[in-house]
């Protein structure tokens, strides 16, 4: 492989690295309300009373 490809290939890996470290990084450190934490297995969206017009 040519040096730009190395060069490409490790800008590439490292950036899509740092980015998946970091989403994980706020993903686990957030701290928010659990009751903001719920399913669609109890009432999927298209069976909710309330219709939007």
């Amino acid at each position: 492989m040519t040096p730009g490809g190395w060069f490409i290939m490790i800008v590439s890996v490292v950036g899509v690295s740092t980015f998946f470290g970091v989403s994980l990084y706020m993903v686990l450190t957030k701290k928010s309300a659990p009751e903001h934490i719920h399913s669609t297995f109890e009432e999927t969206p298209d069976m909710s009373e309330e219709k939007d017009s």
